[in-house]
């Protein structure tokens, strides 16, 4: 391992980071596809460590095995709704830093103003794990 993780070694920063998830869950959003956005998000990074903790509590949760199992295909099958794929796209595209107007469009025909922040906020945040896990080598306990 290069570094302990920044997030629990840093005073602050895990809480720092929980209250931006926890703003997020408050704009309305349902919970249980907030973290199905981040085992996609999780699994565009690379960040097994991630991909093994959202997939988990998506399990605890009783999400459907095929939502969870084709996360990374979501156009390609059925189980998901207009609103969850638009969802979809907007992470897609923020992850890569680039959102182009139609998927935005596509994206605020399903959502709030207010779910749309707490979307890109929840997006952020996962990539944010993301990248302070896959920088610093985190791996599966």
């Amino acid at each position: 391992m290069r570094i302990a993780n920044p997030i629990m070694s840093v005073p602050g920063a895990m809480k720092a980071l929980l209250d931006l998830s926890e703003a997020a869950a408050a704009t309305g959003l349902d919970g249980n596809y907030v973290e199905l956005i981040c085992l996609r998000v999780s699994i565009m990074n690379g960040c097994g460590t991630c991909i093994d903790y959202h997939t988990k509590l998506l399990r605890k949760a009783n999400v459907a095995d095929e939502k969870v199992y084709a996360v990374a295909g979501w156009r390609d099958v059925p189980y998901y709704t207009d609103a969850e794929k638009a969802g979809f796209a907007l992470a897609e595209q923020i992850t890569r830093v680039h959102v182009s107007d139609d998927v935005w469009d596509e994206a605020a025909k399903h959502y709030s103003d207010e779910q749309l922040a707490g979307l890109v906020i929840a997006i952020g945040a996962i990539n944010f794990w993301n990248r302070m896990n896959v920088a610093t080598g985190q791996k599966v306990a």
